[in-house]
């Protein structure tokens, strides 16, 4: 059985104390954000995934240093993990949720999505192929809350290879919104059913999210938020 946490939270206020967890690269992209709710999801995010990470290796959040190196470019915008550590991690944020993901070492994939944002044709005929299409309901509500179940599973299979958008969405065939996450088939390399593990999350209202594991085990998954105040959880 793996293990697979995931940490919830709301964007939270700029503080010195935070912005000092900040490494030279991150701090550059933090002030690359021109609006105030990106900056604050990016920090919020880091924060957040640096906690996590030291207090699953036993350190404390300043000693935590990301190597975010893109695999296509060299700069530090890819996945974030932390060298030599047996960590895997994941972050995703959208509207008012940041989620980190972590495992003791297993690649995780971590997506979150606001529902609120309307659905076209184009967008569905981008994202499903024409068996996952067959399934959305008719009835507008209903189709949005199930594309959305499609789309954050399909990020976070794709996220926890690493790839990222570079696998084709449509490559990837998943069971319907109404049953359990789970990868039916892939035509990319980088994904098989029988190493993929998945789960959809409960971030709150309005939102959809799910995470995926590349593992052949089964995955135990818990859910929390987190205060920045108090570093506490609650259920």
């Amino acid at each position: 059985m793996i293990e697979c946490a995931v940490w919830w939270s709301e964007p939270v206020l700029e503080s010195e104390a935070m912005l000092a967890l900040l490494d030279p690269p991150e701090r550059i992209r933090y002030d690359s954000y021109r609006r105030v709710e990106d900056r604050r999801r990016f920090l919020t995010g880091r924060v957040l995934a640096k906690t996590v990470a030291a207090d699953r290796l036993g350190l404390s959040p300043d000693a935590i240093h990301f190597d975010a190196t893109c695999t296509d470019c060299g700069k530090q915008h890819g996945p974030v993990r932390v060298p030599d550590a047996e960590l895997g991690l994941s972050i995703s944020h959208a509207g008012d949720r940041v989620g980190v993901a972590a495992t003791s070492g297993a690649a995780v994939g971590l997506d979150v999505e606001a529902v609120g944002r309307p659905v076209d044709d184009s967008l569905i005929a981008y994202a499903l192929n024409s068996a996952e299409h067959a399934t959305l309901p008719s009835a507008p509500e209903a189709r949005t809350q199930a594309f959305f179940t499609f789309w954050t599973r399909k990020e976070a299979v794709m996220k926890a290879t690493g790839r990222g958008l570079r696998i084709p969405l449509r490559s990837l065939v998943l069971s319907k919104a109404t049953e359990p996450a789970r990868l039916l088939t892939s035509d990319d390399s980088a994904l098989s059913p029988h190493t993929t593990r998945m789960a959809d999350l409960d971030p709150g209202p309005g939102y959809r999210a799910a995470v995926a594991v590349i593992t052949t085990d089964e995955i135990d998954i818990t859910e929390r938020w987190w205060s920045p105040a108090s570093s506490e959880s609650r259920q």
